[in-house]
């Protein structure tokens, strides 16, 4: 029966990069946005949390790191599956490869404006 079992290699190109990471992000977001939501809705509490507690917690890096993860992979799940429904709506190749291009660079503009205010963000001190 062994013998039976085909191998079919597959092409490794944009879509296949693109499908894997529509599936890697998401499985990713599921634990990073329920602890956020367990964390800040749960346990402390929507009503507790106000400048002083974001303060404190955005004195520790990892803090930064995590919400920073948060931001690029929902925004890099979300303009994958922008660029997959405008696919169905731009004729060419050449036009779908421009917009992808464009959504990455949206997404890497955004990605770098996030990190620089989360992660590199100023300290506000006397604010």
């Amino acid at each position: 029966m062994a013998s039976d079992i085909r191998k079919v290699e597959v092409k490794r190109d944009s879509e296949i990069i693109a499908w894997k990471w529509m599936r890697y992000s998401g499985i990713l977001l599921i634990p990073l946005v329920w602890v956020h939501v367990a964390l800040n809705d749960v346990i402390i509490g929507v009503h507790d949390i106000d400048i002083d507690l974001v303060a404190v917690r955005w004195e520790v890096i990892g803090w930064r790191i995590y919400s920073f993860s948060i931001l690029a992979f929902a925004l890099a799940h979300g303009m994958n599956g922008l660029r997959q429904v405008l696919n169905d709506y731009v004729g060419t190749d050449k036009n779908r490869r421009r917009l992808a291009w464009v959504l990455f660079l949206v997404w890497l503009v955004v990605s770098v404006i996030g990190a620089t205010a989360i992660i590199g963000g100023v300290r506000g001190e006397g604010v």
